[in-house]
This record gives C-alpha cells, structure tokens and sequence, in this order.
C-alpha cells in the first residue's frame, strides 16, 4: 500500500519539530513553535493534493479530499492533533528506527544506561520482526499524536493516487492543544462539514474506543496560620498538615495506581505548601454518570467535615468539569463504530473495543456535534522517554482509513 519508508520519513520529520504545549498559557495554540509543524502541514497537504486547505488564526488545519462517485454518501472526517504533552521534553527529538526488532533489550541511550525492555514492557514482544522507531531516551517520540497525523496525511495522498478507490468527500482536521485539554475548544464543527469523523489518537494496533471518562479538575485549597514556632502553642495552624488530613480521607485504593478497565480515580497530581496556605490538584474521573457526581460531592462534602472538625472554614474546593463520556452521545449512531470494525477486519485486524481511560478530541467533538470515535495510531508508553510506535502498526491503520472511506461509499 503505502511505501514504508516514505512513512518512516514523513513521521520522523513530524517528531523532530517541538510542539509542546503549555497549560499555564492563555493563548491558542499555547505556544508559538506549534506554528512550526501547522505551516509545514498546510504546505503539505496542498502539495499532495488536497482541495480546500486552510488554517485558522488559531493553527486550527482543515482540508478536504474531494468525492469521486457520483451518488450521494455522508461526509467524512479524520481528526488529530499536533501538540505534544508537557509531562515529558519533546525538544531535539532524534527518532531511532530498530529494523527486524529481535524481541530483546533495546539500548535507548547508552550513556546514561536508558534501557527499553520487554521485561518493563511485555507488549514489546508482539512486534518482534518488526520495524520500531523509538526515543533516544532524552526526549518522548511524539506519536502521541504525529502517528496519526502521519497516517491520515499518508491515507488521504494514497487515495489522491489511486482513483479506482471510490470514496466519498472526506475532510480531515488537525488540532493544536489537546493535551492540555483545549484541542477541540475552538474547532469549527459546521466549518469541518463532516456528518462523523474518527480521531486517529488511540494506542495499539486494534483498538476501537468510544467511551471515555467523565472529567473534572478539583483545586483544594487550605488556610494555616503562621507564627514563630518558639511561640506558636495554641496559634499555630498547619495547613500541611490539615492537607494531609484530607488526602488522607478520600479512598486510598481509589487512585490511577490501583484502578483499571471502568474503575474511577482520584489522582492528585500537585502539592503546593507552606505553613500559610497548602494548595492540592486532582483531577477526578469516572466512566459511569452516577459515579462521577458522587465523587465531586465526596470532595466537597470531606471538605465540609473537616472544616467543622476544625471549627473554621479552612478548606476550599473548587472543581470544574472538563469533559465527558463520549458513548452518550455514539449509541444513537452506533453505526460509524460497526463501520470502523469493519475496516479493521477487512484489514486483518482484531479490532479491541474498550473504554478509553483519559480523554480525547473526540469526547468533546462528539457533545459539539461531530460523532467522533477513537482508532489506533499504534504507539506505546505514551508522555514519556520509552514511547515507541511500530512502523507496521501505522501502516495498518493507513489501511483502516482507507478501508473507512471505501466502505462508507460502498453503503
């Protein structure tokens, strides 16, 4: 289908440009040097030959690949974005691509005795033979998500190529910000004109998500009171420790490290403290409605406890939603799923259905108005120096586009 090298290159040359995004900006997109990699994907959407190519003042791309059949069939879309997280550096990213992987220990970086293992990484296993492009051990990759942005633009110049594929109008979107949460914040849902779309922003090979978490932000807050210790008997308040005091109160084997599958979290992902004034983030998820609700209000109601423990409201809470289960919203059209199922078995893929744990563009998309399930881009170990894509997983899912747009004009 598509040249392996030519994908190789076209991903490689995506990953070295930076486009970490930055959650303490107000602006869109975040950071100016995400205009870096929007400008070369505009310059080479058009050069493949895609109709219709713009970019909005706030890096937002469209393009259109016109319909080639004369009946009417539903516009389509394929969505990604171009931003990479700021958990981990994506500056001076130097991709290593592993040939015939043997199945073993794969050195990243020697100096500093960064290794990749299927000892850490068992998944690993599944590719051998395979081509794996990896990190250096320094930086993340960035498939997260130039995988997908290098599948839809590598699809979309493969169908441009070969006419005898009949399809219908595809549209394809890509996004700065997602990472922070803001990806799909400004992006034009009747600008993008499709009926559906599917975002190419899931993990390996196989995976098919439409469900998400419910999604909420929570800062706590804590007043203390400073005195010099060697007089501080009866006026002293710590607000540390009146921190711990309601970290320790919510459900210790609710958290990330102890949850899976649908299973919900709290997670707090910040301390900020002094004897003055303690400040925690969480953030709180769950799939399930009912579940998500009853979480917010445990907070505050810990809060609330507490305080009147202490006989003065010393703890604040402040939660905001951030986004929300996406299945609500794909079982009225549920199929756009079985349409995406189809493709991957057509492609001799055993697609994995499964709830996603995080959030993606097409949660918000989908409430916005634009149905919007998640397909793999095929990468590993996202946010951080052991990300790695195979080379083979990307081609499959060039072939899921592919097989998406044939299908949905076949019926």
């Amino acid at each position: 289908m598509i040249d392996k090298q030519h994908l190789i290159d076209r991903f490689t040359r995506y990953v070295k440009v930076d486009t970490e995004s930055d959650p303490e900006s107000d602006s869109t997109p975040s950071t100016e040097k995400q205009w870096d990699l929007a400008h070369q994907l505009v310059a080479e959407l058009k050069e493949i030959g895609l109709e219709d190519v713009t970019i909005d003042e706030n890096a937002y791309i469209m393009a259109t690949l016109p319909s080639n059949i004369d009946k009417e069939v539903p516009v389509i879309g394929f969505v990604s974005h171009f931003d990479t997280t700021p958990d981990f550096t994506g500056k001076n990213v130097n991709p290593q691509v592993i040939e015939n992987y043997d199945g073993g220990d794969i050195v990243l970086n020697e100096a500093e005795n960064i290794v990749l293992s299927p000892k850490d990484f068992d998944e690993m296993l599944q590719y051998k033979g395979q081509t794996l492009i990896t990190t250096d051990g320094t930086t993340l990759l960035g498939a997260d998500d130039k995988a997908g942005i290098a599948e839809i633009v590598s699809a979309m110049e493969y169908l441009v190529k070969h006419p005898e594929i009949k399809h219908g109008k595809i549209r394809v979107g890509f996004t700065p910000d997602e990472e922070i949460g803001r990806g799909a914040h400004k992006f034009d849902v009747a600008k993008f004109g499709a009926e559906w779309a599917y975002t190419m922003d899931g993990s390996q090979i196989g995976e098919l998500e439409y469900e998400n978490f419910n999604a909420a932000g929570a800062v706590v807050k804590v007043q203390g009171k400073i005195v010099h210790p060697g007089y501080a008997k009866g006026k002293m308040v710590n607000s540390m420790y009146m921190a711990t005091d309601f970290i320790n109160s919510l459900p210790r084997l609710e958290t990330p490290e102890h949850t899976e599958g649908r299973e919900g979290f709290f997670h707090l992902y910040s301390i900020e403290g002094e004897v003055d004034g303690t400040k925690l983030q969480y953030i709180i998820r769950d799939h399930d409605k009912d579940h998500f609700e009853a979480r917010k209000k445990m907070m505050q109601e810990l809060a609330d406890e507490l305080n009147a423990q202490y006989e003065k409201e010393a703890i604040t809470v402040e939660i905001k939603d951030q986004y929300f289960n996406m299945r609500e919203k794909i079982e009225p059209v549920m199929h756009i799923v079985d349409i995406a199922e189809e493709a991957m078995k057509k492609a001799e893929i055993t697609p994995l259905i499964k709830p996603i744990r995080g959030g993606t563009d097409g949660s918000q998309l989908s409430y916005m108005g634009l149905p919007c399930p998640n397909i793999f881009a095929g990468g590993h170990n996202f946010h951080g120096r052991y990300e790695y894509v195979p080379v083979e997983s990307m081609l499959k899912a060039i072939e899921v586009i592919v097989n998406i747009a044939q299908i949905t004009a076949e019926k």
